[in-house]
């Protein structure tokens, strides 16, 4: 959060009138000089420079001028600077007697000190000038010592002489110090709970500042509110007025990296770990240089946070006791606290479980809630209760739990599912493995009602993080448990949440809609100055600019109405399931297994390494990359065909030998987990000319395939051959044969515009393009069109996509997966979108291949065979044909 200082804007007009004029005159324009110091630093600087020449001995314009010229110089992030110009504005007052002056000065000294970490100097300042300052000059020193107190963890002493301020200023007008007291007020208020109370001191101080023309302060106020959001755990509305502020202070050219300390907490709690760790890395460089070392210290603490999240606890501990010790020598008692909580999660994720452990987490949580920190306390004391039942001490672990229950209910999703994780581990303890299969099942609700309060796609998939534990132990218990659809009910639970829910467009749409024009204007000109030989880094640039401005615009949107999860419903999918078989695959640490539906009955079996199985899917994908380009010695091509033979075998005698006997000919369900949904299904031995659906969650396949199937020319079908690569425009000409009334785009006239506005009310869309998936950033995946990129955020801003979508392009149906199987990309998108089948590709295809195989399966969609069947046949014949890398490469996703 944003502490806002001395700010203010003002005016100065220094006219050489006669002496004794020009005294009152310089000392007038001194003073209001003082207010303008933060806002315009520069401006300021150049003007008090011209009134120290013109003051000459003049003590009083004097000294404020130099109070001046150190505000402006800590604008700058000048710390040692300001110190100087500071202590000489109130050495300058001293000198000539002038002790209200000098003890002014020290109260912008002191809010400096803070900044540096040195409270204890700073409450010598205060201490000095509160033997000389009263009335409205005495309420804004209390004011000041209310926040060095704040900045100590003191809390409720600071709130007291906050409380006792707030009344003098109101009472002598003083509108600009009352918009800071409450500022800081709401500050304190939001780390106490106090969300309303905080929410209306900063609206408040918002308006004041906006009243009295202080821009920048009003700025620091609103990313404030956002910090409010953050505590309460409103996602959206957090990065919105984080957003907002850090836009307002960029157009004061002011760039605030406590601000983005903040931020990257936020993107802390929402799981998005990779940009938290660069924020955070960057914030903790910036405050370092600019000798911040009270801000600097805490953005330490932050890092931490994220290493221990991106499994780094030996980072972490030592960036931990950084901050530990620096907190120690600041004397801010509260905060070395909290370090010391952040060493005690990295301990407990790295060292053997042992009695000084839990003892050492209950005092942590002692010590915690006496200094504040409620989350952490009942964090802390959570780790001594699942201490103290791996030691086998079920009462030390109830003792630490009884007074805490409440943490189920209350606080940060994360917290809630540690609660319920303790929760449901003491059950155990007492053999209660019902109740704590209801625990677990409690602490996944919690999930679901945070997950629709979110609208963003990037959010959604990755907030299914937050309840890993609680899945894993429900997992691990219905394994145990060797009931087949118990197992099926919890993996489910913990898989593709978010593709449930619609995306949800952001409020500022149209910002929205400009910024991707841009992106694609932008992308279009890198590819012509490629092309021309000419530098592409300044466009570059400027793409990863629009790209964080789409991101951040989208992760705004709210969620609409309840998650949609609920239960799967067992008895519906074997109806819709018919002759089919299903096959799911469930992790636990290294094992996979698989629950199998066929012929009515549910049945588990332990399939093979998930280890193995990555690294033989590796090998298959690198295999066929190298197939796709023929050139070279035959013998090499040889070797990397006969590579992913042998991998494709591996790979079916782990995931489909083990049961294959359950399989028998049924065509195939495959929910696959991690990064087996990548798998090149059509290549395993088992799988060859087998009608196969892949779908992210079983839940997702049952509502898709409760829908009739019907042929694509049952409704408008939609044709987009792009001018690259080479096959794509006459693979459509070839299709538009056959269907009459098609809406066919080509070469030009496939472009996003054209193709957006084809997919509204479309039965079939057939799109033959190049496809490039972004495992950077796989929300900017795209199919390059005729004037750029079509992204995951285009097709997020469409009513309804197409029930049968069919993407020649390579790549077009991977997908990034985060905890809980949450798919990100292309294909999950179209399905959450409406989508119920789409062909797409899982790897790199050959051209004139593609083409054959395209056309093929059109042939069999409209003699009436379903999607899955369909291209089931058409890769039967290119493989009859001796071409089986392009019948490998796509695959059947959805109801098939």
């Amino acid at each position: 959060m944003l502490q806002p200082p001395v700010r203010g804007w003002g005016v100065m007009r220094v006219q050489a009138v006669g002496a004794a004029a020009r005294s009152i005159s310089l000392a007038e324009e001194a003073e209001r000089l003082l207010e303008l110091a933060q806002d315009d630093p520069a401006d300021a600087e150049e003007r008090a420079r011209r009134i120290l020449d013109l003051a000459g001995g003049d003590a009083y314009p004097r000294s404020l001028a130099q109070e001046t010229l150190g505000l402006a110089a800590k604008e700058r992030l000048d710390l040692d600077g300001a110190a100087t110009l500071l202590q000489q504005a109130v050495a300058t007052a001293e000198a000539a007697g002038l002790a209200t002056r000098a003890a002014q000065a020290r109260m912008s000294l002191c809010f400096l000190l803070v900044s540096r970490g040195d409270a204890e100097a700073a409450l010598r300042e205060l201490a000095l000038a509160d033997a000389v300052l009263h009335g409205a000059d005495g309420a804004r020193l209390q004011m000041r010592r209310g926040l060095v107190l704040q900045r100590l963890g003191l809390l409720d002493a600071a709130l007291a002489t906050y409380d006792r301020a707030l009344p003098a200023l109101r009472r002598a007008g003083d509108r600009l110090w009352e918009a800071r007291l409450l500022s800081n007020r709401g500050v304190l208020h939001t780390y106490r709970r106090q969300f309303a109370a905080a929410e209306r001191d900063l609206l408040r101080a918002e308006r004041l500042h906006r009243q009295t023309g202080q821009a920048l302060a009003a700025a620091q106020v609103r990313h404030n509110l956002g910090f409010v959001a953050a505590r309460r755990g409103d996602v959206p509305a957090a990065l919105r007025s984080y957003d907002l502020a850090a836009e307002q202070l960029r157009q004061l050219g002011i760039v605030s990296w406590l601000g983005e300390a903040d931020r990257c907490e936020l993107l802390l709690s929402a799981r998005l770990l990779t940009e938290a760790d660069q924020l955070a890395t960057r914030a903790v460089a910036e405050l370092a240089r600019a000798g911040m070392d009270s801000d600097v210290a805490e953005a330490r603490l932050t890092l931490a946070d994220v290493k221990l999240l991106l499994g780094e606890p030996e980072a972490a501990q030592r960036i931990a006791e950084e901050a530990r010790s620096s907190f120690l020598a600041q004397g801010r008692q509260p905060w070395a606290v909290l370090a010391a909580y952040v060493l005690l999660r990295a301990r407990w994720q790295t060292g053997p479980r042992s009695r000084a452990l839990m003892e050492e987490a209950s005092r942590n949580g002692r010590d915690l809630e006496a200094a504040g920190w409620a989350t952490a306390s009942v964090d802390a004391r959570l780790m001594a209760a699942r201490t103290a039942l791996e030691l086998g001490d079920p009462q030390a672990a109830e003792r630490e739990l009884v007074s805490h229950r409440q943490a189920r209910f209350r606080g940060p999703v994360e917290l809630r599912a540690r609660a319920w994780h303790a929760e449901a581990l003491l059950r155990l303890a007492h053999r209660n493995r019902r109740g704590a299969d209801a625990a677990l099942r409690a602490g996944m609700r919690a999930l679901d009602r945070h997950r629709a309060t979110l609208g963003a796609t990037e959010l959604r998939a990755h907030v299914s993080g937050h309840v890993g534990q609680l899945a894993r132990l429900g997992t691990r218990l219905a394994i145990e448990s060797g009931d087949a659809e118990r197992v099926l009910r919890w993996a489910e639970r913990w898989r593709a949440g978010a593709l449930s829910l619609r995306p949800v467009r952001p409020p500022d749409d149209e910002a929205l809609t400009a910024d991707l024009v841009a992106l694609r204007e932008t992308v279009a000109a890198i590819g012509q100055a490629a092309l021309a030989g000419e530098a592409t880094t300044a466009l570059l640039r400027r793409q990863a600019r629009l790209e964080r401005s789409i991101q951040q615009r989208s992760r705004h949107a709210r969620g609409q109405g309840e998650d949609e999860t609920g239960g799967l419903p067992v008895d519906a999918l074997r109806a819709c399931l018919a002759e089919r078989a299903l096959l799911e695959m469930v992790r636990l640490d290294d094992d996979l297994h698989a629950v199998v539906v066929a012929d009515g009955r549910l049945r588990l079996r332990r399939l093979g390494s998930h280890r193995r199985a990555v690294t033989e899917l590796e090998r298959l994908q690198f295999s066929l990359r190298r197939l796709t380009l023929p050139q070279g010695p035959p013998a090499a091509l040889a070797a990397a065909r006969a590579s992913a033979a042998a991998s494709a075998q591996a790979l079916d005698d782990l995931l489909i030998a083990p049961v294959r006997d359950l399989l028998t000919e049924h065509p195939l369900v495959i929910v696959p987990t991690g990064a087996l949904h990548a798998v090149p299904w059509a290549f395993l031995p088992s799988c060859r000319a087998r009608p196969v659906s892949v779908v992210p969650s079983a839940q997702l396949w049952c509502r898709a395939a409760a829908q009739p199937h019907a042929p694509p020319d049952a409704g408008r079908v939609v044709l987009v051959g792009c001018a690259t690569p080479p096959h794509a425009i006459d693979e459509v000409r070839a299709l538009r044969a056959h269907y009459t009334g098609a809406v066919a785009l080509l070469g030009d006239d496939a472009t996003v515009g054209a193709v957006s506005a084809a997919l509204e009310g479309a039965s079939c869309v057939h799109l033959a393009c190049h496809g490039r998936f972004r495992s950077d950033n796989p929300l900017f995946s795209c199919l390059e069109l005729a004037d750029g990129p079509l992204t995951v955020f285009d097709l997020e801003r469409r009513q309804q996509t197409p029930p049968l979508f069919l993407l020649s392009a390579c790549e077009s149906g991977l997908s990034a997966v985060q905890a809980g199987d949450e798919l990100m990309g292309l294909a999950a998108t179209l399905f959450a979108l409406g989508t119920r089948t789409l062909v797409a590709s899982v790897a790199a295809v050959p051209d004139a291949a593609t083409r054959r195989l395209m056309v093929g399966l059109h042939d069999h969609l409209r003699g009436g065979l379903p999607p899955a069947a369909a291209l089931a046949r058409a890769q039967a014949a290119e493989c009859a044909s001796g071409d089986d890398v392009a019948a490998a490469g796509f695959v059947c996703f959805g109801a098939g």
